[in-house]
């Protein structure tokens, strides 16, 4: 009864102090994705591979969208012509380079302020370097899903003005989603893939519908993910014995693998992932808890479906072990000479 009372308390508490941010994180997200016109933005950044590489990852504070909802994003920035370095960098950096994250992880680690600078740091670091990798590539479409570079392709070829018939269903071939009973959506087509024009040119009446729309959806999502998280981490805190928890967490390199490998699996919202740390703090190294904070946010569980709608699944695998090597490389030095 003990331990389940510890547990309710730890929850409880993670929840309290998480939520506002993740309000606060999808009402900012929402507000400035629905008024805010990219293609400026886009028409206005470098074409130099490392300033678009820094550009890209900077451009979080204007999009400050979580790990759930900087793949789509950067799916639009690349069909409408951004440089790969800005979309890639963007694509790692804005879950953790951006005001609401900054604000939510200083909350948590006031104590640490080491811990807030360098996650934005690391994060930066990483994001620019494996931009600037891609950025060598002069033809990205080996790299990206079949459906991203056929629209990548074809975007400069004219629409034939004689429309051709749709062939049956039946004999299409291709990546379906289910959407409501009788409706499918198929992913893998230009057609799908090119997405709508900008909210920003749509009356206010329906950006301000289509804002509260994108609130709601985003909020059941990642509350579910928060209440996951909270549990998986009360739980841990309790049923784990102490002695296990403290022989991982206080060796250089078993503290960060372990603390990777939760944040992996654990695929919390980067607003409020900085909380679930922070009930690690006193028993894992400092390199271990920005380990969590900055492998999470570009590498984790639930990304994988979302990230197969822009790459191709080797190089999200590509992705996935720069991003791990780097991670690890940076935050073993805080452990051994930092912290």
């Amino acid at each position: 009864m003990v331990q389940l009372n510890t547990g309710l308390t730890l929850f409880f508490s993670l929840l309290v102090e998480a939520m506002p941010f993740l309000l606060l994180g999808v009402l900012f997200s929402s507000v400035l994705l629905l008024f805010v016109d990219e293609r400026r933005l886009i028409a206005a950044m470098p074409r130099n591979p490392a300033l678009g590489a820094i550009a890209g990852s900077l451009v979080g504070f204007m999009f400050p969208v979580c790990e759930c909802g900087n793949v789509p994003v950067a799916r639009r920035l690349l069909s409408q012509g951004a440089p790969a370095s800005v979309a890639v960098g963007f694509l790692l950096a804005a879950p953790t380079v951006n005001p609401i994250v900054i604000w939510a992880t200083w909350t948590a680690f006031r104590d640490q302020p080491e811990i807030v600078v360098l996650r934005v740091v690391f994060s930066m670091a990483i994001a620019v370097t494996i931009a600037c990798v891609f950025s060598l590539q002069s033809d990205l479409s080996p790299l990206l899903n079949r459906g991203v570079a056929k629209l990548l392709a074809t975007t400069a070829v004219p629409i034939p003005a004689t429309p051709t018939p749709a062939p049956s269903p039946l004999l299409q071939s291709g990546t379906f989603l289910l959407q409501a009973p009788g409706t499918r959506v198929q992913l893998d087509t230009p057609a799908a893939l090119s997405l709508p024009d900008s909210p920003v040119s749509k009356p206010l009446r329906l950006r301000v519908r289509l804002m509260l729309d994108n609130i709601v959806q985003e909020m059941r999502e990642l509350g579910a993910v928060l209440i996951l998280g909270a549990a998986i981490a009360a739980t841990v805190q309790v049923v784990v014995p102490r002695e296990i928890i403290l022989s991982l967490g206080q060796g250089p390199i078993t503290s960060i693998l372990a603390m990777m490998a939760l944040a992996w699996v654990v695929s919390i919202c980067s607003t409020v992932d900085s909380f679930f740390a922070l009930s690690f703090a006193s028993v894992f190294t400092s390199g271990s808890l920005l380990a969590f904070l900055v492998f999470g946010p570009m590498v984790d569980l639930k990304n994988i479906s979302l990230l197969l709608t822009l790459f191709r699944s080797r190089t999200i695998l590509f992705i996935f072990l720069l991003v791990g090597q780097l991670t690890f490389l940076l935050t073993l030095i805080v452990n051994l000479y930092i912290s």
